[in-house]
């Protein structure tokens, strides 16, 4: 698996956030998707898998396990986990919106 801090996000990335609807509801990365780890099984088919897709979530934890998932069940290669999440993301003072 891939580990990116939130400062190598790309501008034009593919963000996926991987927190339930009310976490990300409360604030995310500026352009993030919203498709909840726990419905992530249903939902995976919103995301381009011909770009790179960056995943966030609150610190770390669910957007490896999300990305594991990419990996393993669904041989993709490029799903890259950002690390810190989005504690880090705003941290950093990087866009948001809510």
């Amino acid at each position: 698996m891939r580990n990116v801090t939130v400062q190598e996000v790309p501008s034009d990335a593919q963000i996926i956030d991987v927190r339930e609807r009310d976490e990300y509801a409360a604030g995310h990365a500026a352009g993030a998707v919203n498709l909840p780890l726990s419905e992530l099984t249903s939902l995976y088919t919103q995301i381009d898998p011909d770009r790179d897709a960056y995943i966030i979530c609150h610190s770390g934890g669910r957007s490896a396990q999300a990305c594991e998932y990419f990996e393993q069940a669904l041989g993709w290669d490029n799903a890259i986990n950002v690390k810190g999440g989005t504690t880090a993301w705003l941290d950093a003072g990087l866009p948001t919106q809510k």
